[in-house]
């Protein structure tokens, strides 16, 4: 019985991605962005896996990994300009009334816009 059910499960597994494929490569690449919504359950900072400059370098594309938006949503994001770097924090929190939540890893991003063009500036998580 166990043999038959890791069968099924490769089989599917290998129809979807085969299918996948027939998507166009846009659709297969593409994160959502994340707009903040304020109102979350226990706001805290959240460490981010990459920041590239968007737009000129007048916005950046913020990345990382959290759970599902139904669960947690980035509440807010802060941002500190000076001369030499740019400080980006972002604060993810529990929806409310969020009920049952699976434990699965989402990759997220959001556009964060700066005051000035980000130039030669480095980026800094302000959640470390």
């Amino acid at each position: 019985m166990t043999i038959r059910r890791v069968a099924v499960a490769l089989a599917a597994a290998l129809t979807l991605s085969v299918g996948a494929g027939a998507l166009p490569a846009q659709a297969m690449v593409a994160d959502p962005i994340v707009k903040p919504q304020r109102g979350t359950i226990n706001p805290h900072k959240v460490k981010w896996t990459s920041a590239k400059p968007y737009k000129k370098g007048k916005y950046l594309k913020v990345t990382w990994w959290s759970g599902p938006q139904e669960c947690y949503a980035l509440d807010h994001v802060k941002v500190k300009e000076t001369r030499k770097k740019v400080t980006v924090t972002l604060y993810e929190g529990s929806v409310k009334d969020n009920g049952f939540c699976i434990a699965i890893a989402v990759k997220k991003t959001t556009l964060v816009k700066l005051k000035a063009p980000l130039g030669k500036r480095k980026v800094v998580d302000g959640a470390n």
